[in-house]
């Protein structure tokens, strides 16, 4: 009785699970793969270009002996992400997890940003998403199993000035991660989102050493710094593992204390 509901840390093991991440290549995409490879699933790296994506699955092909493998698509093309999913398929066999991870930021004042800024956030954190979602959906119902995880963000629970594009963005993103949790988890197919604070990404290296990000790092986070790439893979490997077979819908802060406050 006790082997049977006590797995304990044998539920994350991802041996023989096949990932596919938007966005892969580098940054936060990058450390999930990496995280996600550790605990022995193989991986499909999606971004648009294809050199820096091969790079990169080579690396975690050599430092975690796993299949990994790069895909050039445009997520916010449904021909391309359809493409994806395919070639995912054709590759593993099947698609276990998707991460969502693929998204831009552009900041600045309403007034000063353009209609076509907020438009091409919102083309590629939104529809993006949704497009990839969609890709791989019909083959996740085939099997009756599946993990989505949605990089949302804390900028998707709370506000931020001169930021009315990613948060309008990551906004939408938590709702569509709660709606297609109610509308997938009769498949067996988990939705859920991490919600990351200020990682020290290469979205956000230009900012760094700015008065307003020190003044939001060390005043809005309990942690006072940033968060390293590193410390994104846990909440990865928990949502892709069976460690979180009853999580669905749920959005889960990686934030530094950032929405404690």
């Amino acid at each position: 009785m006790h082997d049977s509901i006590l797995p304990g840390i044998k539920q994350f093991d991802l041996t023989g699970k096949s990932a596919v991440i938007t966005g892969g290549s580098r940054s936060l995409g990058y450390a999930m793969a990496a995280g996600l490879a550790s605990a022995g699933a193989d991986i499909m790296l999606v971004n648009r270009n294809i050199e820096d994506g091969k790079v990169a699955a080579d690396q975690l092909e050599r430092d975690f002996g796993v299949n990994a493998i790069a895909f050039a698509a445009d997520i916010t093309s449904q021909v391309e992400t359809e493409a994806m999913a395919q070639m995912a398929v054709n590759t593993f066999g099947k698609i276990d997890v998707l991460i969502n991870s693929a998204g831009i930021n552009i900041r600045g004042p309403i007034d000063e940003i353009s209609h076509e800024d907020f438009n091409k956030v919102m083309q590629v954190n939104v529809n993006g998403t949704w497009l990839s979602s969609r890709a791989v959906t019909p083959f996740m119902k085939k099997r009756k199993s599946g993990r989505i995880i949605n990089l949302a963000s804390t900028l998707g629970l709370v506000g931020l000035a001169n930021r009315t594009p990613y948060t309008a963005s990551k906004g939408a993103i938590v709702q569509m991660t709660r709606a297609l949790a109610l509308e997938l988890a009769p498949f067996n197919i988990m939705v859920n989102a991490i919600c990351p604070g200020p990682f020290l990404t290469d979205m956000n290296i230009p900012i760094a050493d700015s008065e307003e990000a020190k003044t939001i790092v060390l005043g809005a986070t309990a942690l006072g710094r940033w968060g390293q790439l590193k410390e994104i893979q846990g909440a990865a490997i928990f949502l892709a593992s069976d460690a979180s077979s009853y999580m669905v819908g749920s959005m889960l802060t990686v934030d530094g204390g950032w929405t404690a406050r």
